[in-house]
């Protein structure tokens, strides 16, 4: 049980860390200069820092979860997509792919369970 709410905490406390390091910075790296893979990873990470502290605005902890979760896998996607148009290495592409296949259905389940337990 312990090791549950301590699990909660971390993943409570993530996003905060991130807004930290967020307020030192414009949070857009890129320059006119910038090649286009540097620019959709960029992208890709904006999107989904953004979405995940969405989910810090409920004050239930399971939806919170969901939330962040499906934002973090949905920004996770979008990186392996990225990967997958710019990457060449075959071991990469082959991660991936298996990062797209394995995280959509989990999005899918988050989903679902946030479905149906609306209004918490």
């Amino acid at each position: 049980m312990k090791h549950r709410h301590w699990l909660l905490v971390g993943f409570l406390l993530t996003p905060l860390s991130v807004l930290a390091v967020e307020s030192t910075h414009d949070g857009n790296h890129t320059t006119p200069h910038s090649t286009d893979f540097e620019q959709a990873y960029q992208q890709d990470m904006d999107n989904m820092h953004r979405d995940m502290m969405k989910s810090m605005s409920t004050q239930n902890p399971d939806v919170a979860f969901a939330q962040g979760m499906i934002a973090h896998h949905q920004g996770a996607i979008a990186m392996a997509k990225t990967q997958l148009k710019f990457g060449k290495d075959p071991e990469l592409r082959k991660l991936a792919e298996d990062i797209i296949k394995a995280q959509q259905p989990e999005i899918e389940q988050m989903q679902k369970w946030l479905e149906q337990h609306p209004g918490q």
